[in-house]
């Protein structure tokens, strides 16, 4: 393993600054909020928060007091945080992200797992994403996340855990399927934020389910765009995203004030600072074009797609916030084997490693409980 430190020119801080300085910003219509997309009034306060009072080094200090890593497999080169449980026997655990996210969103998870509760803590691990932030842009068609999936199963092999926990969510639940079906000998459990809508509909839905499909189906049509944009056509938006880092900002962070729950308030729960650091990462390493083609990858992944085989491995769902369209439990017995765990916290949105960690670090331990209690 290569030890890594984030690094970041003197010359590209001052770029982004300059750039962030001189956003050219369109018109909007009176009282637009954020009916037309990212509200201009939010936007020019956060751009010119990220151009003139962010301190990168600060945020750059302080991620780098994570244990960094980067690592060869199969070709690619994956970046990782690897932080080592406290007590005698840590539970190695991979947690995973998705859009429009990275693995700064993992990091208050960090110290709540790694600390020893009841004589069980974790070894945390947290890869980034092929395309995202530190980790090789795959430069191949086909890194889907099948084939994603296989790079954590090599990683966790080298790091020396032959079995492990794993939690993720978004597109890391992707990874996550891909694990559970091609090496359920590994895991020891997966547990999920939400339940993937896009399995097939039943001919008999529950009218929970039948409810559910109905929001999906309404929620893709008026928020879904950008996944379309994505998957078909992802160079042609990258182009412009990866140029102006106001821009970078106007579309992730529309993303955040409609999936957090933020009661439409997203600075309540995601400080500037946070999304100055995450975004800056995504800036800096020019992976939003990487980032968002995984979606053209995935949507071709024919194998994440086809029927689960039959497996072993314990699994489990912590049901977010009304905001990331909750699963109702029905759709999880229907499509998830050997559900053992189910908590319907509703708290958090599609961040809830930011926005409720506290929940989801527990929601974890107690997942873990009971999948030690099976055994």
């Amino acid at each position: 393993m290569t030890p890594f430190t984030i690094a970041i020119a003197d010359a590209e801080i001052a770029d982004l600054r300059s750039r962030l300085q001189h956003a050219r910003f369109p018109d909007e219509v009176e009282d637009a909020g954020w009916d037309y997309g990212t509200s201009l009034v939010f936007l020019r306060r956060f751009v010119t928060y990220w151009g003139t009072e962010f301190d990168w080094r600060a945020a750059e200090a302080r991620l780098n007091g994570y244990p960094q890593f980067t690592e060869l497999v199969d070709g690619e080169t994956v970046h990782f945080v690897h932080v080592r449980g406290k007590g005698a026997s840590p539970v190695p655990l991979l947690l995973t992200n998705g859009w429009p996210s990275n693995f700064v969103e993992l990091l208050p998870l960090v110290d709540r797992l790694t600390t020893e509760i009841d004589s069980v803590s974790f070894d945390v691990i947290i890869p980034s994403l092929p395309g995202y932030g530190f980790s090789g842009r795959p430069s191949h068609k086909g890194m889907n996340m099948t084939r994603t999936a296989e790079l954590w199963a090599g990683l966790m092999q080298r790091l020396g855990y032959p079995r492990f926990l794993t939690s993720g969510s978004d597109l890391g639940t992707g990874a996550m399927l891909g694990l559970v079906r091609n090496h359920p000998d590994r895991l020891l459990g997966a547990h999920y934020c939400n339940v993937f809508s896009g399995y097939p509909k039943p001919d008999d839905p529950t009218p929970e389910e039948a409810g559910y499909f109905q929001q999906v189906a309404y929620t893709g049509f008026t928020e879904g765009a950008y996944a379309l944009v994505h998957g078909t056509k992802p160079t042609s938006l990258a182009m412009g995203l990866n140029d102006s880092p106001a821009g970078l900002a106007a579309w992730i962070l529309e993303k955040f004030h409609r999936w957090g729950d933020t009661g439409g308030d997203i600075e309540s729960v995601f400080p500037f600072e946070t999304l100055a650091t995450l975004l800056s990462v995504y800036w800096f390493t020019e992976t939003i074009g990487s980032s968002v083609r995984l979606y053209k990858e995935a949507f071709a992944d024919q194998e994440i797609m086809s029927p689960m085989p039959r497996h072993d491995v314990p699994q489990g769902v912590l049901v977010p916030a009304d905001c990331d369209l909750p699963a109702p439990r029905a759709w999880g017995v229907r499509n998830l084997q050997n559900l053992i765990h189910w908590n319907e916290a509703r708290q958090g949105g599609h961040f809830p490693a930011l926005e409720v960690p506290d929940v989801l670090a527990d929601d974890i331990r107690a997942f873990h409980r009971e999948v030690v209690g099976r055994s």
